[in-house]
């Protein structure tokens, strides 16, 4: 079974390489085919993870409990009985249900882990060996095994067994020292920016770790920490404090070594404007009329327009308030500034560039009701992926899956 398993993988990956380089187009669909994902994963990291890799073309076996599945189907906002945020991260996958604490349903797992190239968990460091389906077991059936486990801290080390959401991983990485407003309590960013980061650094160690196991023939433990991936974002932040010994600090909208470069407050609200360089800041002087402030010596380079940068914004703000928001971004966007309004959700997604990327799409919920979601923002050869696979309801897929599994055994 094994070895059926890695010969498909290796015949996929053959066809890849064969149509890549006799000039067909390559589809996002199909990148990874021929490559099987089993997830036992709750709610955003890991899900978003395997989201990732069904998207370009993986066949994803999503083990859930039969009494709920994924908590996420019980997240608001519920469509006739089914959960649009669960629909936003499942599609392309397959449900099948199994009671990891029953031995016949873990025999089972143990089954389709078998037949796996990779398996994404998201569980407390220790709860999948208790169910009997840690690495180190399942590597013993699957030596090729690519075995990915998503947490708050990693696998081992002083704080692995502490649990940990978005927003406390916000709080722990320092997130919340930068963001918000100077003087303000700390607040977190409205994007659960610690789940999803984590669950895209999986998904790149993952297919990156691919060509690892068709190049030697073994496996790996994948370890991937919300903290970890936080981190690794920060780089900026980090490094200036390694550079300087001096924590970062909030500066709301503002940016520390370059200005102008925040959001601005002009007639009827808001707008973003950046200006990070010495040409674009010529271009900001000649858009507002102030081509004397290239005389300033406050403002003569970007790092002494960081540093005065409350002096700059108060003297921009009080030409901005003489006009609208979209009366500046005209005059910005013609002078080659780079600026934006202060969009809700519902602008952006009708925003023309979304439209033009086709990246808004139908999706039918297992209830027949028709929605609309985002979905990969990935384009191949100027195309955006279609939908493959509707997001699936509860334990749907046990008869196909279980039973493919059986016709394989038996042949």
């Amino acid at each position: 079974m094994i070895v059926a398993a890695h010969s498909f993988t290796m015949a996929a990956t053959f066809s890849f390489v064969q149509n890549h380089f006799s000039g067909h187009c390559m589809n996002q669909e199909s990148t990874l085919e021929g490559i099987r994902v089993i997830e036992i994963c709750n709610v955003a990291a890991g899900p978003f993870c395997g989201l990732l890799l069904a998207d370009m073309g993986a066949d994803l076996i999503k083990i859930e409990h039969p009494q709920g599945g994924d908590t996420l189907r019980s997240w608001a906002p519920i469509t006739q009985g089914y959960s649009e945020n669960f629909a936003s991260l499942n599609r392309n996958k397959r449900s099948v249900t199994l009671d990891l604490k029953n031995e016949q349903d873990v025999a089972t797992a143990h089954a389709l882990i078998a037949s796996a190239d990779v398996l994404i968990e998201n569980n407390r460091p220790g709860v999948m060996d208790r169910l009997g389906l840690g690495y180190e077991a399942m590597r013993q059936i699957n030596p090729r095994l690519l075995y990915c486990s998503i947490s708050a801290y990693g696998q081992s080390g002083p704080r692995s067994q502490e649990g940990g959401f978005d927003l406390t991983l916000q709080a722990m990485s320092g997130l919340m020292s930068v963001t918000g407003e100077q003087d303000g309590a700390p607040v977190k960013c409205g994007v659960p920016v610690c789940d999803f980061t984590a669950g895209l650094y999986a998904g790149f160690a993952i297919v990156s770790a691919l060509r690892a196991v068709e190049r030697e023939g073994k496996g790996a433990h994948i370890d991937v920490s919300m903290l970890g991936a936080t981190l690794g974002i920060a780089a900026l932040q980090t490094s200036q404090y390694f550079g300087t010994g001096v924590n970062p600090e909030k500066l709301g909208s503002a940016h520390p070594r370059n200005a102008p470069y925040q959001v601005f407050r002009c007639r009827d609200g808001y707008f973003g404007m950046a200006a990070g360089n010495d040409s674009l800041w010529k271009a900001v002087c000649a858009t507002v009329g102030r081509e004397d402030l290239l005389e300033d010596s406050r403002f003569d380079s970007t790092t002494l327009r960081a540093r005065h940068q409350g002096a700059l914004r108060d003297l921009l703000e009080a030409i901005f308030a003489g006009d609208d928001a979209q009366a500046w971004l005209q005059r910005f966007r013609a002078a080659g500034v780079p600026c934006a309004p202060i969009n809700t959700y519902s602008d952006v997604l009708d925003d023309v560039q979304v439209q033009h990327m086709d990246w808004v799409q139908d999706v039918e919920l297992p209830n027949g009701v028709r929605t609309k979601t985002f979905v990969s923002p990935i384009r191949f050869d100027g195309r955006t992926a279609d939908i493959a696979r509707r997001p699936p309801a509860l334990g749907e897929h046990n008869e196909e899956v279980l039973a493919a599994m059986t016709d394989a055994r038996s042949a």
